[in-house]
């Protein structure tokens, strides 16, 4: 079967990239896909890279805010309603996907509506508001990536987070054991903004180390005031802005030192890649610290919470997981769903109306 599909993700890599991957694998199917985002978000620049047609919503978050912006976003919200409303009918798709982002609440709302068929993936351990609202109002099938996402009730079905086919299929690369003649290869990873808790802390915790290759990736502004620390403290480490690549430094790797959001997590465990993961402190519902968790209880990952972070309890982190690289890497393809792209593509098809 072929057909059209609207997929709604918007604002960060976190929900666009795996809206990607499962638009790319549509496509491919002969699927017409389109997308619904709004200009501000990653996928103003992503979505149109990759060949994809996107119709665009005015639409923000409500959460945290005053009263009169709250308002503001109410009136805003409904003006999105009634671009979507539009949009859909002029698109006429078969089933509409939603991956997170503000952007999928008025597409959501508007598809139930119109009677399409909605599909809404969760990304997160725990969801977020706007998917929480959808499987609530609107959904006709619900996905979770990891495990008890949502109450029994929503018959949620785990698909686990949709991978770039970078991610897929990679080869057996060599562990380091603490008898191997090369160095154990770190890679710290902030994000595309750089995670400044992590450019304070690293340098100093590797300084206490011995036999090490580094790769750091700080953002664009840290970058030179990193490489002057890691110079600084005799460390010779690679330290990037951006990395494009990320699947072939996830390859290289032994270790990685990150943040721990739902992408991050799941691409991690599909390279089989020990972590130790410092969850984003400040994120909404503490999501991270959820996300992390789900690797770290299985043995695959070390949490170490961002208040308890220094140098001292970094470094002993390291040491603990020196001994353990093996069995972690183990643990964490053992949490991997590396179909989890055609599943959600086979229950988009399987949910469409004809």
């Amino acid at each position: 079967m072929s057909g059209r599909i609207v997929i709604m993700a918007g604002g960060t890599g976190g929900h666009v990239f795996p809206a990607l991957a499962v638009a790319e694998e549509l496509r491919a199917r002969g699927w017409q896909v389109s997308w619904l985002g709004t200009r501000k978000g990653l996928e103003s620049r992503v979505v149109p890279a990759n060949g994809f047609e996107i119709d665009w919503l005015a639409v923000e978050g409500m959460r945290g805010k005053g009263l009169l912006s709250k308002l503001s976003s109410v009136l805003r919200l409904l003006q999105a309603c009634i671009q979507a409303h539009g949009i859909l009918r002029r698109r006429q798709p078969n089933v509409v996907l939603g991956m997170g982002g503000f952007v999928a609440g008025p597409g959501g709302l508007m598809a139930k509506w119109l009677g399409i068929p909605l599909v809404v993936h969760e990304q997160n351990r725990i969801p977020g508001t706007t998917n929480r609202w959808l499987v609530k109002l609107a959904a006709s099938k619900v996905l979770e990536a990891f495990p008890d996402s949502f109450p029994v009730s929503f018959n949620a079905i785990r698909t686990g987070n949709p991978l770039r086919k970078a991610f897929i299929g990679l080869p057996e690369k060599s562990e380091w054991r603490p008898d191997s003649e090369r160095n154990l290869r770190i890679l710290v990873l902030g994000g595309s903004q750089g995670a400044k808790v992590l450019n304070d802390n690293v340098p100093e915790a590797l300084a206490g180390l011995k036999n090490l290759d580094i790769k750091h990736q700080t953002g664009t502004e840290m970058r030179p005031e990193v490489a002057e620390r890691y110079q600084a403290l005799g460390l010779k480490a690679e330290v990037l802005a951006f990395i494009e690549h990320m699947a072939e430094v996830y390859q290289w790797a032994d270790l990685i030192i990150c943040r721990a959001g739902a992408m991050t997590v799941s691409e991690v465990a599909a390279c089989g890649l020990p972590a130790i993961f410092v969850p984003l402190l400040h994120a909404i519902d503490d999501h991270q610290t959820a996300n992390a968790r789900y690797l770290s209880e299985a043995g695959a990952a070390l949490l170490l919470p961002q208040p308890q972070l220094n140098a001292e309890n970094l470094r002993k982190a390291i040491e603990h997981t020196m001994t353990s690289l093996t069995s972690m890497s183990r643990a964490a393809k053992n949490l991997a769903r590396l179909t989890a792209t055609e599943t959600v593509a086979d229950l988009c098809i399987a949910e469409a109306k004809p």
